[in-house]
């Protein structure tokens, strides 16, 4: 579930000019032929956004993963350095490739 600071996080993934991601060109054609879901790739669109496997599909957007991550980081019940925790949380709502070596070199940049 989105909440709080996440709906700013949703607005800027909406808002964000990726046209040249071959993900968003493949949506692109699915609405032109007014196709909701792409089994083989488990992706869908809702509400303005790509959804793998249910999960808010991340495009090549460094800064926007390490706002994504940075809440999960610095919540109370995930003690400094606990990247499985913290990977966890993440991967509840989101989704992308390597999302395991991003949330392992953030907390390694922050220790």
């Amino acid at each position: 579930m989105i909440k709080g600071a996440e709906k700013e996080i949703i607005k800027k993934i909406k808002k964000l000019e990726t046209k040249n991601s071959k993900v968003v060109k493949a949506v692109e054609e699915m609405n032109k032929v007014r196709v909701r879901v792409l089994r083989d790739y488990e992706l869908q669109i809702k509400n303005e956004l790509v959804l793998k496997e249910r999960k808010i599909y991340i495009l090549k957007n460094e800064n926007l993963k390490s706002e994504i991550i940075w809440p999960y980081h610095n919540i109370l019940i995930v003690e400094h350095g606990e990247q499985w925790k913290i990977m966890r949380l993440v991967t509840r709502n989101y989704s992308w490739p390597g999302v395991t070596k991003e949330v392992k070199r953030y907390v390694k940049k922050c220790g």
